[in-house]
């Protein structure tokens, strides 16, 4: 069965759409859309990986990747730095839990 010239691009650019989210939804301090965005890259993933064996990517969209895989980056990055106190504050409240157990 043939495939469409497209598919790998558009598994790249929904990546690159649920990363956003995932970003919007960390501005927004909703780590629990964060979590569920994360899940839906993390599937997006694997079908890119799947898909990447049957075909290649044709040399013009190559630089529309790149681009795209620098602004999935970037995201990341930002979600990050925005995630850094959040996991601060539940590491410290794991901490105080463990002492209360001994």
């Amino acid at each position: 069965m043939p495939r469409e010239p497209d598919v790998l691009i558009d598994y790249y650019k929904a990546i690159e759409d649920s990363s956003l989210k995932m970003l919007e939804a960390a501005r927004a301090k909703d780590w629990d859309g964060v979590v569920r965005y994360e899940s839906a890259c993390a599937v997006l993933i694997e079908q890119l990986r799947y898909e990447a064996q049957a075909q290649d990517l044709p040399p013009e969209q190559r630089k529309e990747k790149t681009r795209i895989m620098q602004r999935i980056l970037r995201n990341d990055a930002q979600i990050r730095c925005l995630a850094e106190p959040w996991l601060a504050q539940v590491e410290h409240m794991f901490e105080g839990q463990s002492q209360m157990v001994h």
